[in-house]
């Protein structure tokens, strides 16, 4: 019976030796802190590597090796969207390993979108104006109820 645990124990010892990988001894980058902030403030900001939070505000992020890219959005106002760049240092023997953010505080300065244009409501039509019939000869004084005002008045 102890042979049998022996060799089951020394065969998945064993197993487990062609799936070995150094990556393995890597450690997951440390998460950096990255500060956010937008003029006006209370803007939604979002990390192209996922957390995001309303403006002023610090998140964290496992800043990847190539960088990412921060959105700004905020009602009536244009996005924005600003690159940051990783800086990784490997340190030695005196220093240790860091990462460094460019910029860090991320900034952006939100520009008032452009109002929409109107519709254009098209204006109703005026009636063309119809001909007026031929003024005829004006009435005699004695026929108006209305007295002439240039005549001379009578006493």
């Amino acid at each position: 019976m102890r042979r049998v645990i022996a060799i089951a124990v020394a065969g998945a010892s064993l197993a487990g030796c062609s799936s070995f990988s150094w990556d393995s001894f890597k450690s997951a980058p440390a998460p950096v802190q990255v500060q956010l902030e937008s003029t006006p403030p209370g803007a939604d900001a979002v990390t192209s590597v996922g957390p995001g939070c309303k403006t002023p505000c610090t998140v964290s992020v496992a800043a990847p090796d190539s960088g990412f890219s921060v959105t700004f959005n905020m009602p009536k106002f244009e996005p924005a969207t600003v690159p940051v760049t990783v800086v990784r240092n490997p340190g030695d023997l005196t220093t240790p390993a860091s990462t460094v953010l460019d910029p860090n505080p991320v900034v952006a300065e939100l520009k008032p979108a452009a109002p929409p244009p109107r519709a254009r409501k098209p204006r109703p039509r005026r009636p063309k104006p119809v001909a007026a019939a031929p003024a005829a000869e004006p009435a005699a004084a004695s026929e108006t109820p209305f007295p002439d005002p240039n005549a001379p008045v009578q006493r």
